[in-house]
């Protein structure tokens, strides 16, 4: 049945020939009934009958003579494997002609999925040196590569490619130096030329990522990724890029990368920690503090600030360190941001005994913690009572984690102090 109507089809493309008719522009309606058949022809299409799509699209041809219809049958007959009946319907038209490109491209396809690759081969080089676009020169390198004449494939890529750079010229030439002719470091070569005089564009930098990876090149991956990110801030991208700085241990590249673009600054404050370079990680802190809302930040900003003047800390800074853990303890109740502040006020001597407050509130939470003990034994040695100090201290030093250098010299304070209170009696 179909057969018959592909024979009806051809009589029709012939009478068309034959009377020669004007056909109407693509806006204006050919018939009552074309915006109907059109809907009809791409819901089948969208549902993936394309037997229906094209028989639409071929009465849709017949009644109107707009080409438009006609390469949209064809191309659903290449889709039902029907290549015989493309070309057949193509030669019919074009009777040996190649001046309509878009059938010409669509026979040649259908003449490759049919594996008639010689005729497709010479149809395919005069159709590439009749429009010198670059789809037909990737037609013609198709034939070649499917002959297994890869070095023919390439040599007619490479005489296209010097007379536009076209990128999908390079990325075909790329594929074959890889792949079919091992030729790998060539193709890298050629792909990071084209890079450096014409861009990196998402195509050829994909193609570079698909080798560096398959080299195993870590340096080459980075260099591309960082490309990439620098023309679309892609967050899988920069997440691509952490990684690698990361794995290679470049963690002051990773910092500067993360500086540079404002990116994960949860990271980038780890680093700062890490690097114990507390003046930038207060700053950082801060920021997120006001951006977030969150006291949790504003309690690291201040404890990073303290610990960046390294014992030596300004009164005029001093103060606005209380000041923010005062604010943040009222909210927030964390018993590290309680002990800090309480330490301040001991060690200080600002307050001592509002010191020890906040340290006896963290020991309710934390009753055997090093770091929580420490403090009020240094907060009974501030306050001369050096027999508790003691007996806190000798707590502290069965604990794991006495060997901290600050508890080592808390220890030998108070010991002091009990040999001199000893020295008295």
């Amino acid at each position: 049945m179909f057969k018959v109507f592909l024979f009806t089809f051809v009589l029709l493309f012939t009478a068309c020939s034959q009377k020669a008719p004007t056909p109407p522009k693509p806006s204006e309606k050919a018939f009552d009934a074309e915006d109907t058949y059109i809907i009809f022809a791409l819901r089948a299409e969208q549902v993936g009958d394309f037997k229906t799509a094209a028989k639409l699209f071929a009465e849709l041809y017949n009644k109107s003579s707009k080409k438009e219809y006609l390469y949209r049958y064809l191309k659903d007959k290449i889709i039902l494997k029907e290549y015989t009946d493309v070309i057949t319907t193509v030669d019919t038209i074009t009777k040996g002609s190649i001046d309509d490109v878009k059938l010409i491209r669509l026979k040649i396809i259908a003449l490759i999925e049919a594996n008639r690759l010689k005729e497709a081969k010479q149809i395919a080089v005069m159709l590439a040196k009749k429009t010198n676009k670059v789809q037909d020169y990737l037609l013609v390198s198709d034939i070649y590569t499917k002959n297994k004449e890869y070095d023919m494939a390439l040599k007619y890529l490479e005489g296209a490619y010097v007379k536009n750079y076209n990128e999908k010229l390079l990325d075909k030439m790329a594929v074959i130096l890889y792949v079919n002719l091992d030729r790998k470091k060539e193709a890298i070569a050629d792909l990071e030329s084209h890079a450096r005089i014409h861009g990196c564009s998402k195509l050829i930098c994909h193609r570079l990522l698909s080798f560096y990876s398959h080299e195993n090149n870590i340096d080459g991956l980075l260099s591309v990724y960082k490309r990439l990110y620098a023309k679309n801030k892609n967050e899988e991208i920069a997440e691509k890029i952490i990684q690698i700085y990361s794995y290679k241990r470049e963690y002051v590249k990773l910092m500067d990368f993360l500086e540079e673009n404002h990116i994960n600054d949860e990271l980038l404050l780890q680093l700062y920690l890490s690097g114990k370079n507390y003046k930038k990680a207060s700053q950082l802190a801060f920021k997120l503090y006001k951006e977030s809302g969150d006291y949790a930040y504003l309690g690291q900003s201040a404890i990073y600030k303290y610990e960046s003047y390294k014992g030596k800390v300004p009164k005029n800074a001093l103060d606005e360190i209380i000041k923010e853990l005062e604010d943040v303890v009222k909210y927030n109740k964390n018993t590290l941001y309680m002990n800090y502040l309480g330490y301040i006020l001991i060690d200080h001597e600002i307050d001592v005994k509002k010191g020890l407050a906040y340290i006896k509130e963290v020991l309710k939470e934390q009753p055997n913690s090093v770091y929580y003990l420490d403090s009020l034994a240094w907060g009974y040695y501030k306050l001369k009572k050096c027999s508790k100090a003691k007996e806190l201290i000798d707590r502290v030093m069965k604990l794991e984690g006495s060997n901290e250098p600050e508890v080592v010299e808390h220890l030998k304070a108070i010991n002091k102090c009990i040999k001199k209170k000893g020295r008295r009696k």
